[in-house]
């Protein structure tokens, strides 16, 4: 059996809350007592089961123990989906030979027979449980679980959410998330129980690492229709932006904010360049959101390059000077209350919402129209085809801002170098469809132009937090000639890059395009 779930880590302390919100659903009164399942799950001293994918449990429900294989388990969009065989055995021991498809009976039966089967850990959990019947017809079970996950004297606590669907859509599922956790400070649970029991035996805790994730390749195949494409981008996109919410969330680490403002501009890169394929108004509004969600993270980025990169290194340079130190001050303290409004930003039903509306959007198809009878020839179009277009389009685009570009404006510069962090979202997108090193060879040079293009935005950025229409440390004179020190420095740095980045360009518009 297939089974579909979307799963939130809660606070235990929400469990009463969300009782009352599931017994107001349809079906929701049957929600009766918890009832305590204890799950034993087995596998090698070597951890064979877990290398090949395989779960192996013993669970006990009142006077039945049940054993249950799960396999082939995969998760996109905050959802998890799982291969899951269950059948009752009798005195709670392993009965491999009742395991239902052969393949798995086959694969366990070798592994135990050249090596001992032993508990790894354990979850002892109070389940209450409800099937909900939604609006749609479809059926979805409703299970809150409060308990422990153990290995030998290790213990942790865990609390989830689970809707399991039983029949219907995967719409049902993220539409009965949105009714009964509309609050804000969404949390997907990304493991598995027994992966959680894994991961307190070998390493004490049993919570995702909160480092800042950064984005992944997609593999793209030539042929792929368009559609199956898109779904991939964004599904990576996807898990770089709620991965990145939840560090922001959980810490101070400055690469937090900058790995979650690139995830956000990669997917509105992505919407753009698959939109016509699958744009539309759904997709549209998400992009809008990515956009303002940005803006607000940006506030915090900004303020942490300011310090990092820019004061840094010029107080490293002038020890005597001691408007150095009262700035950082007021820069950190900035920055403490900027991250602070970021994470009440980021708890808040609007990204709550726009989290689920984009895990619904990737994996139930929601650029799907009706009305656009044109759709599916459009959707089936290879990948290639629509990248070899995009890549020209952006590239076209790029070239006309760099016109002259030895006499552009500071303005028009901006503009160019807006346009080639487009043009590197869509090579780094499209990439896997061409030769590696060809790509290698463009996304290089690129990447170097834009590295001297990026001391020219620092500077724009720093005239605004440190001399603009509201500046930081504004009453401080020793401050103040911090400030100058760091503007007259980037100044000059800003004209020296901009030199090289003509001849940069030059160098990447006399390249040929990996893509022609």
């Amino acid at each position: 059996m297939n089974e579909i779930e979307l799963k939130f880590l809660i606070a235990d302390t929400d469990a009463p809350k969300l009782r009352n919100r599931i017994k107001n659903l349809p079906g929701g009164d049957a929600l009766g007592r918890a009832s305590t399942l204890r799950s034993i799950y087995f596998d090698t001293d070597a951890k064979v089961l877990k290398s090949e994918g395989i779960a192996l449990r013993l669970r006990n429900a009142g006077r039945e123990w049940l054993q249950t294989v799960k396999a082939k388990q995969s998760r996109n969009g905050g959802l998890q989906s799982v291969l899951e065989f269950e059948c009752a055995v009798p005195g709670g021991k392993l009965v491999i030979d009742a395991i239902e498809d052969d393949t798995l009976r086959d694969k366990i039966a070798l592994i135990a027979a050249s090596q001992d089967l032993v508990a790894v850990c354990e979850t002892e959990i109070k389940r209450t449980k409800a099937l909900i019947h939604c609006g749609d017809g479809s059926e979805v079970e409703v299970a809150l679980d409060l308990g422990h996950v153990k290995a030998g004297e290790r213990s942790e606590p865990l609390a989830e959410l689970e809707l399991e669907l039983k029949s219907g859509s995967l719409s049902a599922l993220f539409s009965l998330a949105a009714t009964l956790l509309p609050e804000g400070g969404l949390r997907f649970s990304r493991m598995s129980k027994s992966e959680r029991g894994y991961l307190l035996a070998d390493e004490g805790h049993i919570g995702l690492d909160l480092s800042p994730r950064n984005s992944s390749n997609v593999s793209l195949l030539k042929e792929q229709p368009v559609e199956l494409a898109a779904r991939d981008v964004f599904r990576e996109c996807f898990e770089q932006i709620t991965h990145n919410i939840e560090v922001v969330c959980d810490n101070d680490d400055p690469e937090g904010p900058h790995q979650l403002r690139v995830g956000l501009r990669r997917f509105r890169s992505a919407a753009t360049l698959l939109k016509s394929g699958v744009g539309g108004v759904n997709l549209s509004t998400l992009k809008d959101e990515a956009k303002w969600l940005g803006r607000e993270v940006g506030t915090v980025r900004d303020l942490d390059v300011t310090v990092i990169d820019l004061l840094e290194p010029e107080a490293a340079r002038h020890p005597q000077l001691a408007g150095f130190n009262s700035l950082r001050e007021a820069l950190i303290d900035h920055g403490n209350n900027a991250r602070h409004h970021l994470r009440q930003v980021l708890r808040s039903e609007r990204v709550h919402r726009f989290e689920l509306n984009l895990a619904q959007f990737i994996e139930t198809r929601g650029w799907l129209d009706p009305d656009d009878h044109g759709q599916t020839q459009r959707l089936a179009t290879p990948i290639n085809e629509v990248a070899n277009s995009a890549l020209a389009h952006r590239w076209k685009k790029t070239t006309k801002r760099a016109q002259h570009i030895e006499a552009l404006s500071t303005e028009q510069r901006h503009e160019l170098r807006k346009e080639l962090k487009k043009l590197r979202y869509a090579a780094e997108f499209f990439g896997p469809l061409y030769g590696k090193k060809k790509v290698n060879k463009f996304t290089s040079k690129l990447k170097k132009l834009q590295d001297m293009f990026g001391s020219m935005n620092d500077l724009a950025m720093a005239e605004t937090l440190l001399s603009g229409s509201d500046p930081v440390a504004s009453g401080d004179p020793d401050a103040q000639r911090a400030v100058g020190w760091i503007l007259g420095s980037r100044t000059v740095q800003a004209e020296f890059d901009w030199t090289n980045a003509t001849a940069l360009w030059n160098d990447l518009s006399n390249l040929k395009r990996f893509w022609e």
